[in-house]
């Protein structure tokens, strides 16, 4: 999601929204199911999914630098009186806030992301998602996120130190005051609802726990800030840069883009149906799913089944060990969909969604990733089926099984490892 986009807790705003740890051995064969291809015997490990995501999941070690303290100039102090009564919270104590230039807000960013994406866990995500063709070949995730990143982030606050780092000067635009307001925004929310719990979601690596908490907590500064400027107009606009995501993969860029624009759409709906106050309990508990995001105002009740993908590594053969695992919820398979189809159908597409979750192996060279989700109904399995069957088009790498609610979709980088792939959907 995207893991770790705030870790820390780093929170950002961008211009466009205004694992050392080594991959698992081959677990031992303890099951043997016939199939109808008498040369491919399904054999599966002894773990689950969700047991390998945890095992592959990366610990980051870092501690922000304690910060010099400094005196609030008057005009900060200004627009934090400007969020606090939007808010309808009072600053608990006092934020840090230091002015710097483009380049070292770029700089700080570069060193972030060194220290809280992993190399290794990243570059796992990267082969799985190629071979399901959310990236497309010779692109990186780690690559595509700093792409992403370079001159779009204006400021971001740190939950570690309390420090607000920005890109301006005292002298403020109202696209200034936006972005102060937004940072300030998760300094007051920080200082009542800890948002620290972010950094510890995304230690988990369940991304999609992880995402729709994000979409909460930048909603809530995107909602917020707005209001600040529609209050509190500054005269002079400012400058709004040209994002530029030419080159960037579209996966990559949705996925950033999404806990500002939904978001946003999610807070403004709490917000209109139960004010403040609502809003806070979202901050207090967090959304579990990203689908409870992007569908404000859905009855409670709707829990997402827990889907798994048995260990299939000793059906592909001897050397082939698990690579990655991630929770895919409704946003993620949305924002898949839209890479080749139109936004509408995507979206309608992926409506219904009651759980879902990849697993890919690798034998050092080949990958092969099934991805396993459950739906509200046979009604809205079928959609999912279709579109994706349409995303797929020709491609003689993939194949795809399911019946009622449940449709499984299989990948794999080199067709020998189809039958293979075919007989492990057809035993699930």
């Amino acid at each position: 999601m995207i893991r770790r986009l705030a870790a820390a807790v780093v929170i950002w705003l961008t211009l466009a929204a205004c694992s050392s740890a080594a991959p698992d051995a081959p677990s031992p064969s303890r099951t043997s199911t016939p199939t109808s291809d008498p040369s491919v015997e399904v054999r599966t490990g002894a773990t689950t999914a969700r047991q390998a995501m945890r095992r592959l999941c990366e610990e980051v070690d870092a501690t922000s630098p304690k910060v010099v303290r400094r005196p609030t100039p008057p005009a900060i102090a200004e627009v934090e009186d400007q969020v606090e009564s939007v808010r309808g919270l009072r600053f608990e104590r006092p934020v840090n806030v230091e002015p710097v230039t483009p380049a070292e807000i770029d700089r700080r960013i570069s060193e972030y992301l060194d220290v809280y994406y992993p190399h290794r866990f990243y570059a796992r995500r990267t082969d799985a998602w190629r071979a399901i063709g959310a990236l497309p070949p010779g692109v990186g995730y780690l690559e595509a996120l700093g792409r992403f990143q370079q001159g779009e982030v204006l400021g971001f606050y740190n939950s570690q130190n309390g420090e607000l780092v920005y890109t301006g000067d005292e002298q403020l635009t109202r696209i200034e005051q936006f972005i102060l307001a937004h940072e300030l925004t998760h300094a007051i929310d920080d200082q009542h609802f800890d948002l620290d719990r972010l950094d510890r979601l995304a230690s988990s690596c369940d991304d999609e726990r992880f995402l729709a908490a994000l979409g909460a907590v930048e909603g809530s500064a995107q909602y917020f800030s707005t209001q600040v400027i529609l209050r509190f107009p500054v005269e002079e606009i400012g400058e709004i840069p040209d994002p530029g995501t030419r080159g960037i993969p579209p996966m990559i860029v949705d996925l950033q883009l999404y806990p500002y624009t939904a978001g946003q759409t999610f807070v403004q709906a709490v917000a209109d149906d139960g004010g403040v106050d609502a809003v806070n309990e979202v901050l207090r508990r967090f959304p579990a799913t990203t689908e409870e995001v992007l569908h404000p105002g859905q009855p409670e009740g709707d829990v997402d089944v827990e889907v798994d993908v048995p260990d299939f590594a000793p059906t592909f053969g001897g050397g082939w060990r698990d690579l990655d695992v991630m929770v895919a919820g409704e946003l993620w398979l949305r924002t898949l969909l839209a890479t080749r189809l139109p936004d509408d159908t995507a979206s309608n597409a992926a409506n219904g969604w009651d759980g879902g979750i990849y697993r890919a192996w690798t034998d050092g060279e080949d990958t092969v990733v099934i991805l396993a989700t459950v739906w509200d109904s046979p009604i809205e399995a079928g959609a999912f089926r279709g579109a994706i069957g349409d995303w797929l088009g020709d491609r003689a790498t993939a194949a795809i099984e399911g019946s009622g609610k449940t449709v499984n979709v299989g990948f794999v980088t080199s067709a020998r490892l189809l039958p293979a792939l075919e007989a492990a959907l057809r035993s699930m």
